[in-house]
């Protein structure tokens, strides 16, 4: 027969009466068994590792996993190779002149004659327009002499003709290119590498890349040549995300430390209870980094959030423990005494708070993404960690100081409680009293139609994931000029580069979206099937005369005919309507095409039974990916084959509509779960199931609040921030928790609820207010933070803090005076609040 509630009231206090003798009569030990826990946990840190960039949100998303398929089927390797591209991003008055084109050259020329870089081929304007002037001309010292030796009427000649002649070459040329002048603001060569076989090009991981020592290299190199010419790819790309985060804590964390420690020492106010607070704080970080270790769970950018909200509940749980035990010793009563009444209403009140914060965190495991998940495992993990410590540890080492105090002698500093009623914060808190006793029921409503027009509002908050995300701004704040140069960060040049690319052309190296056929396609009509898919192209489709500037099969078939006649002979013979596009004997055409020297490039298009295909269509590089992602899936329904939209900018898509998905579906598990187990545990310690559902309408308020906000600032949900109505429902109910279990032990049905609430917001208020202070300012300096993710999760992080201090401050008072009117008491009771001033009592 299961438990009746009787008997797991008193398995309760029965647990709790001991916890308390262990903390009150056997401190030492318990320091020591904390002590010991501790250095097992040192053993597991560093050993999960870190990880950065894109790559660890989109390893579970079905369209990343269709895009790895399809780099599978076609990305062929060359003698154990693969291949990295640089990109060099000319810009000036007329790259197309004689001396900016002789730059590009010279850059191309020592690139490739730098044995560590392993070149192995270089393309751009500069030596197609030489190779004009000088068909015979077969390297680049020969190019680089044919345009020495040419006049600039000659040049300008030649590059007329050789973009005319090549419409590939135009998208190697800013939109401002004019033909008749012979001139462009911008250009782009590309450099391709040569890197170990398996090899990652590295972009979305830092320092994983051999293209990033490459690209640094190459960027000392090419400015010796002199001009304006930009050295860009993934491997800088993939550097400076991994510098991002660096940098972003080196400012942030100093001003972050000395703001916390500020406002510890003004809450505790005595130098012991400061350190025994900062060694806690340090021991739950401890314990949380080691258990990741040992785990093996990797620090990614997702989990910079962890230290921040170890942080704002260690500093709660701290400041609430020193505060009631100050409530307490006063007078003739013992240390042990204070502490084991303390530790009595503290254990029960920590871990109401501990169970709604780790079910809060815990509803992000209902995320498809393996990065938000293990964000839900450790945050989880982490809030236990600091109920034991703050819970056990503290109250422990607190006895144990305060006890050779007494023998030794040593004076106490600061020692009375935050919030008394002759403080000046002891007569601003009962505010929200004030409201409750003059007009609940009118503030309620106003309450509950706020809430409902504010969660209106904020469900409009978009979800967007870009690597900008992780990215510093292009123009660095004003600020980092005055910040002190060990802990200025360095300079970032990627944002701004890509920036360029998106304002000067229509399409960079990343800004391609694929469609992924599956044939049979040997079938007569297939080529013919695969081409008119591009005709007539969508808005964010870049076009070369009326169709989509694509990369397929067709296109290496028709290059190749361009270069072999006998090949081209063939294609001729299988072309009924004479456009370049074979349409009869096609396994007779492939298997031409693929035992010609153009096999490899064939095999990133088609596979060898002919029974899939790729097509790569260039997009606008400011299209958003939105209008791509709808775009490729209205090209790909015109394909008469079964065809699937992929890409780059379609995995992002997806990972933004996940996160979308994920927050507001954690959301709702996070509200009903929080509800249920405040219900549960109210009726089991109380005997009062309707204090649960009290307690959920601050955290309602602050939920809502902060989606509008989020809606107002244009914060979008992101890897990072889609994870903050979750969080803020964790850190809501650690203050209305607190409030609302120090109302119960002050009420009863004798009491006078408005005396009950006046020493519930004295005294609880008080320790809610240095917290709230502290965690504000040291956590709010995160928006100070150059990488925008980080800082748009500082500010939402305070900000989530701030609400759910107003609404239990304000808000809460109201919910209990109706609640002990109409549920308490019974229905119909008209309460009367007491006369006196609350500041006065």
């Amino acid at each position: 027969m299961p438990p009746s509630i009787d008997d797991i009231r008193v398995d309760s206090q029965r647990f709790i009466d001991t916890l308390d003798s262990w903390i009150v009569d056997r401190p030492g030990r318990v320091i020591l068994l904390f002590l010991l826990v501790s250095g097992l946990f040192v053993l597991g840190l560093g050993g999960g590792g870190t990880d950065s960039g894109t790559d660890q949100f989109t390893e579970d998303v079905p369209a990343e996993q269709a895009l790895q398929e399809v780099n599978d089927n076609f990305e062929r390797v060359t003698f154990g190779d693969d291949s990295g591209t640089t990109q060099l991003i000319q810009s000036g008055t007329n790259v197309l002149s004689k001396p900016e084109l002789l730059r590009m050259l010279e850059a191309q020329r020592r690139l490739a004659d730098n044995d560590d870089l392993d070149v192995t081929g270089t393309t751009s304007v500069a030596r197609a327009v030489a190779r004009t002037l000088d068909p015979s001309a077969d390297s680049l010292d020969e190019e680089i002499r044919a345009v020495e030796r040419s006049t600039p009427g000659e040049i300008d000649r030649a590059v007329r003709t050789t973009v005319a002649a090549d419409p590939g070459l135009r998208a190697l040329l800013s939109e401002d290119y004019n033909a008749r002048s012979a001139s462009a603001s911008a250009a782009i060569g590309t450099v391709s590498h040569r890197l170990p076989g398996g090899a990652s090009d590295g972009s979305g991981t830092s320092g994983s890349s051999p293209l990033t020592s490459i690209q640094l290299r190459a960027e000392y190199i090419v400015s010796s040549v002199g001009g304006d010419i930009t050295v860009f790819g993934s491997g800088i790309t993939s550097d400076e995300l991994g510098n991002v985060i660096n940098d972003s804590l080196a400012l942030v964390v100093p001003a972050a430390l000395v703001l916390i420690l500020l406002f510890l020492i003004v809450a505790y106010r005595d130098p012991v209870d400061l350190l025994l607070g900062l060694v806690s704080l340090g021991m739950a970080m401890l314990w949380t980094f080691g258990f990741m270790g040992l785990a093996g769970i990797a620090f990614s950018q997702l989990l910079v959030a962890i230290p921040p909200l170890l942080l704002a509940v260690g500093i709660d749980f701290g400041i609430h423990a020193i505060n009631r035990y100050r409530e307490e010793h006063v007078g003739d009563v013992s240390v042990r005494a204070a502490m084991r009444t303390a530790t009595d209403q503290l254990v029960v009140a920590f871990f109401i708070v501990t169970g709604t914060t780790v079910l809060g965190f815990a509803a992000n495991l209902s995320s498809s993404l393996s990065s938000i998940r293990e964000l839900g495992i450790v945050a989880a993990v982490g809030i236990v960690f600091t109920f034991c410590v703050f819970g056990v540890f503290l109250p422990a080492a607190k006895v144990y100081a305060d006890s050779w105090r007494e023998r030794l002698g040593i004076p106490e500093f600061g020692s009375s409680a935050l919030g008394s009623e002759r403080s000046l914060l002891g007569r601003i808190l009962p505010v929200g009293v004030y409201i409750a006793r003059g007009a609940p029921r009118l503030f309620l409503v106003v309450v509950l139609v706020s809430t409902a027009v504010m969660g209106q509002y904020g469900a409009g908050v978009d979800s967007r994931f870009t690597q900008d995300d992780f990215l510093p701004p292009e123009n660095a704040p004003a600020y980092l000029d005055h910040v002190p140069e060990p802990f200025r960060p360095g300079d970032y040049t990627v944002t701004e580069t890509t920036h360029f690319l998106e304002r000067n052309f229509q399409t960079g190296e990343e800004d391609t979206t694929t469609v992924y056929v599956e044939g049979p396609l040997h079938q007569d009509y297939a080529l013919e099937a695969l081409w008119k898919a591009g005709d007539d192209p969508p808005s964010s489709f870049v076009a070369d005369g009326g169709h989509a500037r694509e990369t397929s099969i067709v296109t290496v078939i028709r290059r190749r005919a361009e270069r072999d006649p006998e090949f081209a002979a063939l294609v001729a013979r299988n072309d009924r309507n004479d456009n370049g596009i074979p349409d009869d004997n096609l396994r007779t055409v492939y298997a031409a095409l693929l035992d010609s020297p153009a096999r490899e490039r064939a095999l990133n298009y088609i596979t060898d039974d002919y029974t899939s295909a790729r097509i790569e269509y260039a997009v606008e590089a400011d299209a958003s990916q939105e209008e791509v992602t709808d775009d490729t899936r209205q090209v790909a329904d015109r394909v008469r084959f079964e065809a699937t939209a992929t890409g780059g900018v379609i995995v992002l898509k997806a990972v933004s509509d996940v996160i979308g998905e994920s927050a507001f579906r954690s959301l709702v598990i996070a509200l009903v779960a929080a509800a249920a187990f405040l219900i549960l545990v109210y009726a089991v310690l109380e005997g009062r199931p309707s204090l649960g559902l009290v307690n959920v309408l601050p955290i309602a308020v602050t939920v809502a609040a902060l989606a509008s906000t989020m809606r107002y600032l244009d914060i979008p949900f992101n890897v990072l921030t889609g994870t903050s109505l979750s969080i803020a429902i964790g850190l809501g109910i650690d203050y209305s928790a607190h409030l609302l279990h120090r109302f119960v032990e002050e009420y009863d049905g004798s009491t006078d609820v408005d005396d009950a609430l006046v020493e519930t917001v004295r005294g609880t208020g008080g320790a809610l207010t240095g917290s709230m202070l502290t965690t504000v300012s040291g956590l709010g300096v995160l928006w100070l933070a150059i990488s925008p993710i980080l800082g748009q999760f500082g500010l939402l992080i305070a900000l989530s803090v701030l609400y759910s201090y107003l609404s239990s401050i304000l808000v809460l008072p109201t919910t209990l005076v109706l609640w002990d009117r109409y549920v308490a008491t019974g229905p119909g009771r008209d309460l009367t609040l007491g006369d006196a001033d609350p500041a006065a009592d």
